[in-house]
């Protein structure tokens, strides 16, 4: 059993597991959590593939020196099958007994007691959590006195019982990062579906006219050279806004670099590109903001990517600035433009969204809020804040 004293460790462990979205970070905590609370010198969990390997597999107590050294990550054999196929702990004093065990590259850490535990979804095994080298306090590696090739400690029954609970939440915070990963893939195929509607609708009409344009000058060439003339000028001006369009939207289409670059980075390299692509200037400034969890920096973008193809393409707004800023324990992003505003309240009764409803979707799906001013021939100010950082 968990002594009393160990209790708030265990709850901060467990919601440490839960808070996370990204399914690498629950992979991380989980290992961390199960390596502090049961004391352990190393620890490791492997999420298995179907072909017989792992598809991803995360450690703690190794170097990152050591773990290149170690070479190609393990197979699933000898004690890592038995978790996974057969669904069982594994407790042992000597994992190198064992007559399952096959060896480990000569870079591997020497690891004596062991302890092995599935997590599971009902009858899926998601991954084989696993921990060895047990630390104990000097008195009580006094009191065993062992042999020289034997170690101190060893995992106990309590150990196991702790790591099974563990193992239970792990589940399903797993199950739960999983899901989210999957909505965001859904989210954005959603929106690459209205990024490619938008393209059809308004390049398709701006080739439309091009082309009706292209044919009254061929026309007019000869019984009316000046008309035609400003009809080739018009020529120019479709095919310019037409070329403005596709820009925008393979902008909009590019995945964001949020994993190489981070928001700020993200957001400065997009306005830039926006404003070479509008007629209208397009600026970014950002304070005292770093690095974000990664929702909250996805978040952040998809509203300010909202808010910019509003100002550019319906507000038709000459200038546009997005900013982003530090307040207290929150970031807040705010896109400012001077365009021709509208009704909040005449937009919702029109049942007409401009995007607002997926804004406020994506601010409060991590916890943040969402407030939009405007007004007819005022501008707009759209404003969001989320916790983080």
């Amino acid at each position: 059993m968990v002594p009393r004293s160990g209790l708030a460790a265990v709850s901060a462990a467990l919601l440490a597991m839960n808070r996370r979205l990204e399914v690498r970070d629950v992979l991380q905590t989980i290992v961390a959590s199960a390596r502090d609370l049961l004391d352990a010198e190393y620890a490791a969990l492997g999420v298995p593939d179907d072909q017989g390997g792992f598809a991803q597999f995360v450690v703690a107590g190794v170097t990152d020196e050591q773990w290149k050294a170690i070479g190609p990550l393990p197979r699933q054999h000898g004690i890592l099958a038995a978790m996974l196929h057969d669904a069982t702990p594994q407790r042992l004093a000597d994992v190198r007994k064992d007559p399952r065990f096959g060896g480990w590259p000569s870079a591997h850490p020497k690891m004596a007691d062991f302890l092995g535990m599935p997590i599971a979804d009902g009858e899926q095994v998601l991954g084989a959590l696993f921990l060895a080298n047990k630390r104990c306090d000097p008195a009580t590696a006094q009191q065993r006195r062992p042999a020289s090739s034997e170690r101190p400690c060893s995992f106990t029954e309590d150990d196991e019982e702790l790591l099974r609970l563990l193992a239970q939440h792990a589940a399903i915070a797993l199950t739960n990062a999983r899901l989210y990963e999957r909505s965001r893939e859904l989210t954005i195929a959603e929106e690459r579906t209205r990024i490619a509607h938008e393209l059809h609708d308004a390049v398709a009409q701006k080739l439309f006219s091009l082309r009706l344009t292209a044919q009254a000058a061929t026309a007019l060439v000869d019984r009316d050279p000046e008309r035609a003339k400003a009809e080739l000028h018009e020529v120019a001006r479709l095919s310019g806004e037409a070329a403005d369009e596709l820009r925008a939207a393979v902008i909009e289409m590019r995945p964001a670099a949020l994993d190489e670059d981070g928001l700020v980075a993200t957001l400065r390299a997009q306005a830039q590109v926006l404003d070479r692509a509008h007629s209208a200037q397009v600026d970014f400034e950002c304070e005292g903001v770093r690095a974000l969890p990664s929702a909250q920096e996805e978040a952040l973008l998809r509203v300010a990517q909202e808010a910019l193809h509003n100002a550019l393409r319906h507000a038709d707004a000459s200038h546009v600035r997005v900013s982003l800023s530090r307040r207290g324990c929150c970031v807040a992003l705010v896109v400012t433009d001077d365009g021709r505003g509208f009704d909040p309240g005449a937009v919702r009764s029109a049942g007409r969204h401009l995007g607002l409803v997926s804004m406020r979707d994506r601010a409060s799906g991590v916890g943040g809020t969402l407030t939009v001013q405007s007004e007819p021939g005022k501008g707009t100010v759209v404003e969001v804040e989320v916790p983080g950082g």
